[in-house]
């Protein structure tokens, strides 16, 4: 008996004129394919599986091939063939002949550059996606709270040396069909944070005590909180991601360094306590299903707050190494809402390499050498956090910094780093006690 299963189906207003297939285009990723029409206008569309042999059929309405379509090359990947034929002289239907089940996923795209409008089919693993289960850390030794002053959850051990290992998730940003920002040659941000993404991963694996992981190892997207959870799964202590910023203007040039805001984080929080689901294993290991929803408001904003703490020692020691490799644009760690920031267990920050819209920084970031320099620079400002979250008293000699959150006051602040109120405003150089959201105070 065949199987049909209807995904999507996308109408077109009436009045829209017949739209051209000009190419289609394949992303192939470790757990997904990715296939893209590209269109010279919206389109109707419907897409949906058959079994016996396992198919995807693809039909969209009142449209033609501008040119003959050919299945792009993919080694090891889902699909074994395609063809297509035009039905009742106004539907175009693609076949693609799969090497096993699927699950399919396909929406319309407007136009973006440097794209028109597109045509999306997602085929998912079957048996991947049927085994994905809720990952408990491994377990870790007793402690006096269910709170840790240290929020990543997770310190993996090396079995071979016996040693604690930590782990930082390196995420290169964009990927596939998104390109990210584009420079005046042509070049794109995807392709260079992936070479600067793989250089830092080799870097970090030759420090004793460190191991790096891929959030994306290839040219294929992920989705922004999918890179959470695959930063979770990986037992990930920090995460880094890496971009390469873009302006109107382009003579301006720098890197920057960022950590989210404390709106971000109230909002994340907001919507990790509405889906229950999502609430175990999310401070240091503690579920929070048993608890009554205030005190898990209490257990998330405290994980929150410390790890937004750790996210601005890691970043003001990463921006601190970037300075040697070449200009800054902002002399301090910035906050904004990143989706890619919000785990609200990892600390996380994002490191824009360059100015992909300056032409010297886009010139820089297709080279090797610089790629180097500037995954150089992060290693050190990383090694320079754990080092100094290893060594109490050097982290307290080199001074911490703290991210003014909601609900913060300067004599709640000096309690929780057992310090007074007045070396807080000396070290600040201040007299009003009055703290701002999204201030950074330096902590003596």
């Amino acid at each position: 008996m065949h199987r049909l299963i209807v995904v999507l189906c996308c109408w077109l207003p009436l009045g829209v004129s017949a739209a051209a297939v000009n190419n289609l285009r394949l992303w192939h990723a470790p757990d997904q394919t990715r296939l893209v029409f590209d269109l010279s206008g919206p389109v109707e569309h419907a897409a949906f599986l058959v079994g016996n042999p396992e198919r995807v059929v693809v039909d969209i309405v009142g449209t033609t091939p501008a040119s003959v379509l050919t299945l792009p090359a993919q080694p090891n990947g889902r699909l074994q063939d395609m063809r297509y034929a035009l039905h009742a002289g106004n539907k175009l239907r693609v076949v693609f002949d799969l090497k096993h089940r699927v699950e399919l996923r396909s929406r319309l795209l407007p136009p973006q550059a440097p794209y028109g409008h597109r045509l999306v089919i997602d085929l998912l693993d079957v048996a991947q996606k049927e085994t994905t289960i809720a990952v408990t850390p491994p377990p870790a030794a007793p402690v006096a709270a269910p709170i840790s002053t240290t929020p990543s959850a997770v310190v993996a051990t090396n079995k071979l040396a016996d040693t604690k290992v930590r782990i930082i998730a390196i995420d290169a940003g964009h990927g596939g069909e998104d390109v990210g920002a584009i420079g005046p040659r042509g070049t794109y941000e995807k392709t260079v944070v992936l070479a600067i993404a793989r250089e830092l991963a080799a870097l970090i694996n030759q420090e004793p005590g460190m191991r790096a992981v891929l959030i994306r190892e290839g040219d294929y997207y992920v989705g922004l909180r999918e890179r959470m959870v695959r930063a979770r799964d990986k037992y990930a202590d920090l995460f880094v991601s890496i971009h390469a910023d873009a302006f109107h203007n382009r003579r301006v040039r720098g890197s920057s360094v960022y950590v989210l805001s404390s709106r971000g984080a109230s909002s994340e929080a907001a919507r990790w306590l509405a889906e229950r689901e999502n609430t175990a294993d999310l401070v240091g290991g503690v579920t929070l299903d048993d608890k009554d929803p205030q005190l898990r408001t209490v257990l998330l904003d405290l994980s929150q707050a410390a790890t937004l703490d750790s996210s601005l020692n890691a970043a003001s020691n990463v921006l601190n190494g970037l300075r040697r490799v070449g200009a800054v644009h902002r002399r301090e760690v910035q906050s904004a809402g990143f989706m890619v920031l919000k785990s609200p267990d990892i600390p996380s920050l994002l490191v824009e390499t360059a100015f992909i819209s300056n032409p010297t920084e886009e010139q820089q970031l297709k080279s090797p050498v610089f790629h180097r320099q500037l995954a150089g620079a992060i290693r050190d400002g990383l090694k320079s956090y754990f080092k100094g979250q290893a060594d109490p008293k050097q982290r307290y000699a080199a001074g911490r910094k703290h991210l003014v959150a909601r609900g913060d006051t300067l004599s709640a602040i000096a309690q929780r780093y057992e310090v007074s109120t007045h070396k807080i405003l000396l070290a600040n150089s201040r007299r009003d006690e009055t703290v701002r959201l999204g201030e950074i105070l330096r902590i003596p």
